[in-house]
C-alpha cells in the first residue's frame, strides 16, 4: 500500500465536495485553496510543507475549446500552460520563454497521464491553459486557439498547482471536466451540473492512481 496519499487540488468547495463523498480517504486527500494561478500556488504548496503526499492533482470544471472538447467531457491535461504569462507588444503576445524569464509550461508525469488515461478511456488528453482571466470572447478565444492548436481546455489553476508540485519534487497531473465552451460569456450555455458529474463519475479512478 502506498505510505501517503494522493493531493488533489480544486479552485472552490463544490468542485471538492463532487469528489469528497467517493474518495477513499487512504488514498486520496482533496483541499480547495482559491480560484485563480497564485492562489492555486500559494495554497497548494502550503499544503505540501504541511502534509505528505505521493503526488498532486489540479482538478475541477473547465471551459473546453469548441471542435476540441465538448461540454460534459473529461480533458487530461498532457502540458499544463499559463497562457497569458508574458508581454504585450506590437507584433503581438510575447510569452515568458521570449522575454527570457523561464517557462510557461509544465509537462503533466507521464505516469499518472497513462493511468488516467487508461482509468478514464472516454477522457480527452491535450494541453490545459492555465489563465487569470477567462476567456469572454470570440476573438480571444480564436486568438488561444491558434496560438495553442493541441490546447483542449481552459481553467485558472492548474499551473500554479504545477508549480507548487513541482518545488516540491512531486508528480504532477491534471484533470478537468467541461462545463461551458470557450468563447464568448454565456452563463445559460453553462452545464455546471453535468460538468459535476463528470467529476464524481471519475473518483474511482482517481482512488487507483499510483
Amino acid at each position: 500500500m502506498t505510505a501517503y496519499p494522493l493531493l488533489i487540488v480544486t479552485a472552490v468547495a463544490a468542485e471538492a465536495d463532487a469528489f469528497r463523498a467517493h474518495l477513499d480517504p487512504d488514498r486520496a486527500v482533496v483541499e480547495a485553496v482559491g480560484v485563480g494561478p497564485a492562489a492555486a500556488a500559494a495554497g497548494t504548496a502550503r499544503l505540501l510543507a504541511t502534509g505528505h503526499y505521493r503526488a498532486v492533482l489540479s482538478a475541477g470544471i473547465a471551459g473546453g475549446f469548441p471542435g476540441r472538447a465538448p461540454v460534459g467531457s473529461l480533458v487530461i491535461a498532457t502540458r499544463s500552460i499559463a497562457a497569458d504569462l508574458g508581454a504585450e507588444s506590437p507584433g503581438g503576445f510575447l510569452p515568458i520563454e521570449e522575454l527570457g524569464f523561464g517557462s510557461s509550461v509544465l509537462d503533466a508525469d507521464p505516469t499518472l497521464v497513462e493511468a488516467l488515461r487508461t482509468a478514464l478511456p472516454e477522457a480527452i488528453p491535450g494541453e490545459i491553459l492555465t489563465l487569470a482571466t477567462v476567456t469572454g470572447t470570440a476573438a480571444t478565444a480564436d486568438r488561444l486557439a491558434t496560438r495553442f492548436p493541441l490546447a483542449a481546455a481552459e481553467a485558472m489553476e492548474g499551473y500554479g498547482v504545477a508549480v507548487a508540485a513541482s518545488g516540491a519534487g512531486l508528480p504532477f497531473a491534471e484533470l478537468r471536466a467541461v462545463s461551458n465552451p470557450v468563447g464568448p460569456r454565456d452563463r445559460a450555455a453553462w452545464r455546471l451540473a453535468d460538468a459535476f458529474a463528470a467529476l464524481r463519475a471519475a473518483t474511482p479512478a482517481l482512488n487507483a492512481l499510483p
